[in-house]
Protein backbone atom coordinates (compact mmCIF):
# COMPACT_ATOMS: atom_id res chain seq x y z
CA UNK A 1 0.00 0.00 0.00
CA UNK A 2 2.78 2.41 0.95
CA UNK A 3 4.68 1.50 -2.23
CA UNK A 4 1.63 2.27 -4.40
CA UNK A 5 1.19 5.60 -2.61
CA UNK A 6 4.82 6.52 -3.36
CA UNK A 7 4.34 5.65 -7.04
CA UNK A 8 1.16 7.73 -7.16
CA UNK A 9 2.98 10.73 -5.68
CA UNK A 10 5.77 10.39 -8.24
CA UNK A 11 3.40 10.56 -11.21
CA UNK A 12 1.33 13.69 -11.73
CA UNK A 13 -2.07 13.30 -13.40
CA UNK A 14 -3.07 16.35 -15.43
CA UNK A 15 -6.60 16.87 -16.73
CA UNK A 16 -6.72 20.58 -17.57
CA UNK A 17 -4.58 22.90 -19.68
CA UNK A 18 -4.04 25.25 -16.74
CA UNK A 19 -2.66 22.34 -14.70
CA UNK A 20 -0.47 21.37 -17.64
CA UNK A 21 1.01 24.85 -17.99
CA UNK A 22 1.72 25.02 -14.27
CA UNK A 23 3.32 21.57 -14.14
CA UNK A 24 5.68 21.82 -17.12
CA UNK A 25 6.32 25.53 -17.73
CA UNK A 26 9.90 25.24 -16.42
CA UNK A 27 10.67 21.89 -18.06
CA UNK A 28 13.14 22.31 -20.93
CA UNK A 29 14.20 18.67 -21.26
CA UNK A 30 10.83 16.99 -21.67
CA UNK A 31 10.10 13.84 -23.65
CA UNK A 32 6.58 13.39 -25.02
CA UNK A 33 4.86 10.08 -25.82
CA UNK A 34 1.41 10.59 -27.38
CA UNK A 35 -0.90 7.57 -27.03
CA UNK A 36 -4.54 6.61 -27.35
CA UNK A 37 -4.27 4.34 -24.32
CA UNK A 38 -4.75 0.59 -24.13
CA UNK A 39 -1.02 0.43 -23.51
CA UNK A 40 1.22 -2.51 -24.38
CA UNK A 41 4.94 -3.35 -24.61
CA UNK A 42 5.30 -1.15 -27.67
CA UNK A 43 4.21 1.90 -25.68
CA UNK A 44 6.48 0.85 -22.84
CA UNK A 45 9.45 0.85 -25.22
CA UNK A 46 8.61 4.41 -26.34
CA UNK A 47 8.45 5.56 -22.73
CA UNK A 48 11.77 3.92 -21.88
CA UNK A 49 13.40 5.64 -24.87
CA UNK A 50 12.05 8.97 -23.65
CA UNK A 51 13.40 8.33 -20.16
CA UNK A 52 16.78 7.47 -21.67
CA UNK A 53 17.07 10.66 -23.71
CA UNK A 54 15.12 13.20 -21.63
CA UNK A 55 15.14 14.29 -18.01
CA UNK A 56 11.36 13.96 -17.63
CA UNK A 57 8.60 12.25 -19.61
CA UNK A 58 5.00 13.20 -20.32
CA UNK A 59 2.55 10.63 -21.70
CA UNK A 60 -0.81 11.69 -23.11
CA UNK A 61 -3.82 9.39 -23.29
CA UNK A 62 -6.37 10.75 -25.73
CA UNK A 63 -8.52 8.81 -28.19
CA UNK A 64 -8.73 11.42 -30.89
CA UNK A 65 -12.11 11.31 -32.69
CA UNK A 66 -10.97 13.38 -35.68
CA UNK A 67 -8.53 10.72 -36.91
CA UNK A 68 -11.20 8.03 -37.17
CA UNK A 69 -12.87 7.93 -40.57
CA UNK A 70 -15.28 5.31 -39.24
CA UNK A 71 -17.48 6.08 -36.21
CA UNK A 72 -17.85 2.41 -35.34
CA UNK A 73 -14.06 2.04 -35.32
CA UNK A 74 -13.86 4.93 -32.85
CA UNK A 75 -16.50 3.39 -30.59
CA UNK A 76 -14.84 -0.05 -30.73
CA UNK A 77 -11.33 1.20 -29.99
CA UNK A 78 -10.13 -0.56 -26.78
CA UNK A 79 -10.19 1.52 -23.62
CA UNK A 80 -8.75 0.62 -20.21
CA UNK A 81 -7.65 3.75 -18.35
CA UNK A 82 -7.21 2.13 -14.93
CA UNK A 83 -4.87 -0.52 -16.31
CA UNK A 84 -3.00 2.14 -18.32
CA UNK A 85 -2.37 4.23 -15.21
CA UNK A 86 -1.04 1.19 -13.33
CA UNK A 87 1.44 0.59 -16.15
CA UNK A 88 2.52 4.24 -16.20
CA UNK A 89 3.02 4.32 -12.43
CA UNK A 90 5.24 1.25 -12.56
CA UNK A 91 7.29 2.89 -15.31
CA UNK A 92 7.65 5.98 -13.09
CA UNK A 93 6.35 8.38 -15.73
CA UNK A 94 6.53 11.98 -14.52
CA UNK A 95 3.37 13.41 -16.11
CA UNK A 96 0.21 11.91 -17.59
CA UNK A 97 -2.06 14.23 -19.57
CA UNK A 98 -5.74 13.20 -19.84
CA UNK A 99 -7.54 15.95 -21.77
CA UNK A 100 -11.15 15.95 -22.94
CA UNK A 101 -12.22 16.40 -26.57
CA UNK A 102 -13.84 19.75 -25.77
CA UNK A 103 -10.72 21.01 -24.02
CA UNK A 104 -8.42 20.15 -26.91
CA UNK A 105 -10.60 21.43 -29.74
CA UNK A 106 -12.04 24.58 -28.19
CA UNK A 107 -9.15 26.54 -29.72
CA UNK A 108 -10.31 27.27 -33.28
CA UNK A 109 -7.17 29.16 -34.31
CA UNK A 110 -5.23 26.18 -35.57
CA UNK A 111 -4.98 26.06 -39.39
CA UNK A 112 -6.64 23.26 -41.32
CA UNK A 113 -4.27 20.44 -42.23
CA UNK A 114 -4.28 19.57 -45.94
CA UNK A 115 -2.18 16.74 -47.34
CA UNK A 116 -0.47 17.11 -50.70
CA UNK A 117 -1.54 14.85 -53.53
CA UNK A 118 1.82 13.05 -53.33
CA UNK A 119 1.16 12.25 -49.65
CA UNK A 120 -2.18 10.54 -50.30
CA UNK A 121 -0.76 7.05 -50.54
CA UNK A 122 -1.07 3.86 -48.48
CA UNK A 123 -3.33 4.58 -45.47
CA UNK A 124 -3.79 8.23 -46.46
CA UNK A 125 -5.38 7.13 -49.73
CA UNK A 126 -7.82 4.75 -48.07
CA UNK A 127 -8.59 6.49 -44.76
CA UNK A 128 -9.78 9.94 -45.79
CA UNK A 129 -9.10 12.55 -43.13
CA UNK A 130 -7.14 10.16 -40.91
CA UNK A 131 -3.69 11.71 -41.11
CA UNK A 132 -5.15 15.20 -41.24
CA UNK A 133 -6.66 14.38 -37.84
CA UNK A 134 -3.38 12.90 -36.57
CA UNK A 135 -1.32 15.92 -37.63
CA UNK A 136 -3.90 18.33 -36.23
CA UNK A 137 -3.94 16.76 -32.77
CA UNK A 138 -0.13 16.44 -32.63
CA UNK A 139 0.17 20.06 -33.73
CA UNK A 140 -2.07 21.08 -30.81
CA UNK A 141 -0.19 18.87 -28.34
CA UNK A 142 3.29 20.07 -29.35
CA UNK A 143 2.11 23.68 -29.21
CA UNK A 144 0.84 23.11 -25.66
CA UNK A 145 3.67 20.96 -24.34
CA UNK A 146 6.76 22.22 -26.22
CA UNK A 147 8.65 18.94 -25.74
CA UNK A 148 12.32 18.61 -26.54
CA UNK A 149 11.59 15.23 -28.18
CA UNK A 150 8.53 13.27 -29.24
CA UNK A 151 8.73 9.48 -29.50
CA UNK A 152 6.80 7.49 -32.11
CA UNK A 153 6.86 3.84 -33.12
CA UNK A 154 7.74 2.77 -36.65
CA UNK A 155 4.86 0.28 -36.86
CA UNK A 156 2.83 3.07 -38.42
CA UNK A 157 5.78 4.26 -40.49
CA UNK A 158 3.68 6.58 -42.66
CA UNK A 159 2.38 8.33 -39.53
CA UNK A 160 5.92 8.81 -38.26
CA UNK A 161 7.07 10.00 -41.71
CA UNK A 162 4.33 12.63 -42.06
CA UNK A 163 4.59 13.75 -38.43
CA UNK A 164 8.37 14.16 -38.60
CA UNK A 165 8.13 16.35 -41.69
CA UNK A 166 5.26 18.45 -40.31
CA UNK A 167 6.65 19.00 -36.82
CA UNK A 168 10.18 19.81 -38.06
CA UNK A 169 8.76 22.61 -40.23
CA UNK A 170 6.86 24.25 -37.39
CA UNK A 171 8.71 23.44 -34.16
CA UNK A 172 12.12 22.65 -32.71
CA UNK A 173 10.83 19.37 -31.31
CA UNK A 174 12.70 16.28 -32.52
CA UNK A 175 10.46 13.42 -33.64
CA UNK A 176 12.37 10.27 -32.71
CA UNK A 177 11.52 6.93 -34.40
CA UNK A 178 11.45 3.80 -32.23
CA UNK A 179 11.67 0.20 -33.38
CA UNK A 180 8.65 -2.02 -33.92
CA UNK A 181 8.00 -4.30 -30.95
CA UNK A 182 6.71 -7.71 -31.96
CA UNK A 183 5.05 -10.61 -30.19
CA UNK A 184 6.89 -13.93 -29.97
CA UNK A 185 4.97 -15.12 -33.06
CA UNK A 186 6.18 -12.16 -35.13
CA UNK A 187 3.10 -9.96 -35.19
CA UNK A 188 3.55 -6.26 -34.46
CA UNK A 189 2.09 -5.18 -31.12
CA UNK A 190 -0.93 -2.91 -31.42
CA UNK A 191 -3.78 -1.81 -29.18
CA UNK A 192 -6.14 -3.19 -31.82
CA UNK A 193 -4.75 -6.68 -31.16
CA UNK A 194 -6.97 -6.73 -28.07
CA UNK A 195 -9.94 -6.97 -30.44
CA UNK A 196 -8.63 -10.28 -31.86
CA UNK A 197 -9.29 -13.78 -30.55
CA UNK A 198 -6.59 -16.42 -30.10
CA UNK A 199 -7.07 -17.84 -33.59
CA UNK A 200 -6.81 -14.37 -35.15
CA UNK A 201 -3.66 -13.60 -33.16
CA UNK A 202 -2.07 -16.78 -34.47
CA UNK A 203 -3.11 -15.93 -38.04
CA UNK A 204 -1.66 -12.46 -37.77
CA UNK A 205 1.68 -13.93 -36.73
CA UNK A 206 1.66 -16.31 -39.69
CA UNK A 207 0.92 -13.44 -42.08
CA UNK A 208 3.74 -11.36 -40.59
CA UNK A 209 6.25 -14.18 -40.99
CA UNK A 210 5.31 -14.79 -44.63
CA UNK A 211 5.72 -11.08 -45.41
CA UNK A 212 9.06 -10.98 -43.61
CA UNK A 213 10.27 -13.97 -45.63
CA UNK A 214 9.24 -12.21 -48.85
CA UNK A 215 11.18 -9.09 -47.87
CA UNK A 216 14.25 -11.10 -46.82
CA UNK A 217 14.22 -13.18 -50.00
CA UNK A 218 14.31 -10.03 -52.11
CA UNK A 219 17.10 -8.57 -49.99
CA UNK A 220 19.20 -11.68 -50.65
CA UNK A 221 18.68 -11.12 -54.36
CA UNK A 222 20.30 -7.66 -54.15
CA UNK A 223 17.08 -5.93 -53.22
CA UNK A 224 14.71 -4.95 -56.00
CA UNK A 225 17.43 -3.73 -58.35
CA UNK A 226 17.35 -6.83 -60.52
CA UNK A 227 13.57 -7.08 -60.69
CA UNK A 228 11.73 -5.12 -63.37
CA UNK A 229 8.61 -3.27 -62.27
CA UNK A 230 6.30 -5.48 -64.33
CA UNK A 231 7.75 -8.63 -62.79
CA UNK A 232 7.56 -7.10 -59.30
CA UNK A 233 3.88 -6.22 -59.79
CA UNK A 234 3.19 -9.79 -60.89
CA UNK A 235 5.05 -11.12 -57.84
CA UNK A 236 3.07 -8.93 -55.45
CA UNK A 237 -0.24 -9.77 -57.14
CA UNK A 238 0.44 -13.50 -56.84
CA UNK A 239 1.67 -13.23 -53.25
CA UNK A 240 -1.35 -11.13 -52.29
CA UNK A 241 -3.74 -13.66 -53.82
CA UNK A 242 -2.06 -16.51 -51.95
CA UNK A 243 -2.35 -14.67 -48.63
CA UNK A 244 -6.03 -13.95 -49.18
CA UNK A 245 -6.79 -17.57 -50.06
CA UNK A 246 -4.70 -19.09 -47.27
CA UNK A 247 -5.79 -16.85 -44.39
CA UNK A 248 -9.18 -15.52 -45.53
CA UNK A 249 -8.15 -11.89 -45.07
CA UNK A 250 -9.03 -8.72 -46.98
CA UNK A 251 -5.89 -6.88 -48.08
CA UNK A 252 -6.21 -3.13 -48.67
CA UNK A 253 -2.66 -2.72 -49.93
CA UNK A 254 0.61 -4.60 -50.19
CA UNK A 255 3.33 -2.36 -51.60
CA UNK A 256 7.06 -1.80 -51.73
CA UNK A 257 8.02 1.82 -51.03
CA UNK A 258 11.24 3.81 -50.86
CA UNK A 259 12.23 4.03 -47.19
CA UNK A 260 13.41 7.64 -47.43
CA UNK A 261 10.65 9.17 -49.57
CA UNK A 262 7.77 6.66 -49.53
CA UNK A 263 7.67 6.91 -53.34
CA UNK A 264 7.70 3.89 -55.64
CA UNK A 265 11.21 4.82 -56.83
CA UNK A 266 13.09 1.75 -55.61
CA UNK A 267 16.14 1.83 -57.88
CA UNK A 268 19.16 1.10 -55.66
CA UNK A 269 17.28 2.55 -52.68
CA UNK A 270 16.48 1.06 -49.25
CA UNK A 271 12.87 -0.07 -49.21
CA UNK A 272 10.08 -1.36 -46.99
CA UNK A 273 7.17 -3.66 -47.62
CA UNK A 274 3.93 -2.07 -46.38
CA UNK A 275 0.67 -3.90 -45.71
CA UNK A 276 -2.82 -3.11 -44.44
CA UNK A 277 -5.42 -5.84 -44.10
CA UNK A 278 -8.63 -6.79 -42.31
CA UNK A 279 -8.76 -9.85 -40.12
CA UNK A 280 -12.37 -10.48 -39.00
CA UNK A 281 -13.22 -6.76 -39.40
CA UNK A 282 -10.16 -5.60 -37.42
CA UNK A 283 -7.81 -3.45 -39.50
CA UNK A 284 -4.10 -4.21 -39.03
CA UNK A 285 -1.03 -2.53 -40.51
CA UNK A 286 2.64 -3.51 -40.57
CA UNK A 287 5.88 -2.94 -42.44
CA UNK A 288 9.05 -4.93 -42.94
Amino acid sequence: MFYLLILLLQMKLIKHITELNKAIHEENDLGFVPTMGSLHKGHKSLIKESQKFCKKTLVSIFINPTQFNNKNDYKAYPRNLNEDLKILRKLKVDFVYLPTVRQIYKNKKFPQIILKKSQKILCAKLRKGHFEGVLDILNRFVKLISPKMMFMGKKDYQQYFLTRDFISKHYETIVYPCKIIRNTNGMALSSRNKLLNKTDLKTSGLVANKLLKLKNSLNKKNGLNNIKSKKLNELIKKFKKNLINEFNIKIEYLEFRNLMTLTTNLDKKPFKLFVAYYLNNVRLIDNF
